[in-house]
């Protein structure tokens, strides 16, 4: 889940061209001459790891190598997230191997340039890495990031990531088919709606006589703007709008992802040029501007928190998120001081889960864990990260009340304690690995932000009035531009490459 920060008392969400919660910790990039890669430890023995976990390999192995307290550094994002190594498992591998591990906090919209920086500086700096998985290409072609493969057969770990819930291990873990990250955070939106007022008998009644289907969350676009205005008709008496939504651009770039590939759009012709100004693009855009007349006045601004105060104080039925929400609405997290800046759940009981309309949704962002290609103490990185993400360790991590980690293997969404945590957890859960089988991967390319960046410019210009097609027609002139400054052949291929993943397109 990405960060959140505050400005004013105002949150949001960090990532390219948001704010940070933090100041990010001063990095040294001064240039140093090409440091030599750390011996490799004695190859694993086949015998002596027989029978034993992915975290007991990696706990073994990285004993010898932390003598003396060597230290590991981890690049992670600051605010919430960091609060995992710095509180949990930062600690918990120093007691198990000696190895320390001390983390830079780095703000997500400032976290790739620094990367590159260090990369280019040849400083050593960085060992381990928190890499949002669009970035992938960019970071591999570039250099920065170390091909994996050795270390996963030398340390016996395939059989566990296979394990990891197929949606991230097919989309965020390998370039041109070898591995360069560890997919370690589910990220992916949900449709949260209040069922209490779905399951009200005078409502379903009305729609049903109104609109001719039962009452239910809507599968489609079409039903959830036909939900959304029947409810706030019957519900703005009592205070309750049919739904709510995050329209900041920063957000609405992840929305318009999903929602453009639900409705049949697809982002370039075989040609390489841009198509988001196709009758998708602007069924999207025109869609919006529907909804957002019968949801809250100034839904337009809405972030992250502004949009979880409108839902958690009960005032709309539904809306769409990262897993967070669902956890929040529960009031599981009501009494941990990290999130004291959460508002009190009114709705605690009363949230269902599902799929968004159209039942592909984003896998918005989310984080994988890499190894610098720059680090000094490569096995000793590899080894933590291995931990990190294991069945073991993680089933424990993204049950952390602070930390912000959500779901990503199979085994955490049957994990029978993380079902206990809450009356509705299990249902939860049962969303979220949905979710994990149907997921779309957010685009990737070479200069992804550029991109994206292009979108969310749209979006604000959305916002303020302008007319949906010519937004759009700018939209896609900005990323043919893009395409161009780039290399067409070299980003088709990046392209290709990435349209050719299970999570691209929904099937």
């Amino acid at each position: 889940m990405l960060e959140m920060f505050s400005i004013g008392g105002r949150f949001t969400t960090a990532r390219h061209a948001l704010l940070p919660l933090t100041v990010a910790a001063a990095l040294a990039l001064s240039a140093c001459g090409k440091q030599e890669e750390e011996a490799a430890a004695p190859a694993a023995d086949t015998a002596a790891t027989a029978g034993k976990s992915a975290a007991q390999i990696a706990v073994e192995a990285a004993k010898p190598l932390c003598q003396g307290g060597k230290t590991i550094t981890i690049v992670w994002e600051a605010g919430l997230q960091s609060l995992d190594p710095l509180n949990f498992s930062g600690p918990k591998w120093e007691q198990e191997t000696g190895c320390k591990v001390k983390v830079v906090e780095v703000p997500t919209s400032e976290m790739f340039t620094k990367i590159m920086q260090e990369y280019r500086a040849n400083t050593g700096a960085y060992d381990a890495l928190n890499v949002i998985p669009a970035w992938m290409p960019d970071l591999a072609q570039a250099g920065a990031l170390e091909v994996l493969d050795p270390y996963v057969d030398k340390y016996g770990y395939r059989p566990e990531l296979q394990t990891i819930a197929a949606t991230y291990r097919d989309n965020q873990m390998t370039v041109n088919g070898k591995i360069y990250g560890f997919p370690d955070d589910g990220d992916v939106f949900l449709l949260y709606y209040r069922k209490d007022l779905f399951a009200r008998e005078d409502l379903k009644k009305a729609f049903k006589e109104k609109h001719g289907y039962d009452l239910a969350p809507p599968k489609t676009w079409e039903q959830f703007r036909q939900i959304g205005a029947f409810l706030t008709e019957k519900l703005k008496s009592e205070g309750i709008y049919g739904a709510s939504m995050f329209r900041e651009p920063g957000y609405g770039n992840f929305m318009f992802q999903e929602h453009f590939r639900n409705e049949g759009g697809k982002f370039f012709d075989a040609n390489m040029k841009a198509t988001v100004n196709s009758p998708a693009g602007l069924k999207v855009l025109k869609g919006w501007l529907e909804e957002n007349k019968f949801m809250p006045k100034g839904v337009e601004k809405f972030g992250f928190v502004e949009n979880l105060a409108v839902f958690l104080k009960g005032e709309s039925a539904m809306t769409i998120s990262w897993p967070p929400y669902g956890r929040f609405a529960a009031g599981y997290l009501a009494n941990e001081k990290a999130l004291d800046w959460v508002p009190k759940s009114q709705v605690a009981g009363k949230v269902g889960y599902a799929l968004p309309p159209g039942g592909h949704p984003e896998l918005a962002a989310g984080f994988a864990l890499s190894v610098a290609s720059t680090s000094k103490n490569k096995e000793a990185a590899y080894l933590f990260i291995q931990w990190l993400n294991s069945e073991e360790i993680s089933n424990q991590r993204v049950q952390l009340p602070y930390a912000l980690r959500d779901p990503f293997r199979d085994s955490h969404f049957t994990n029978p304690g993380y079902a206990a945590l809450w009356p509705d957890a299990k249902d939860y859960l049962a969303a979220l690995g949905q979710a994990a089988q149907t997921g779309l991967l957010d685009l990737s390319l070479i200069q992804t932000d550029k991109y994206e960046e292009a979108l969310r410019q749209g979006i604000s210009r959305l916002w303020a009035g302008e007319d949906p097609q010519k937004i759009l027609d700018k939209i896609a002139a900005d990323w043919d531009a893009i395409t161009n400054q780039v290399g067409v052949e070299k980003q088709k291929a990046v392209y290709e490459a990435w349209a050719a993943k299970s999570g691209a397109y929904p099937n």
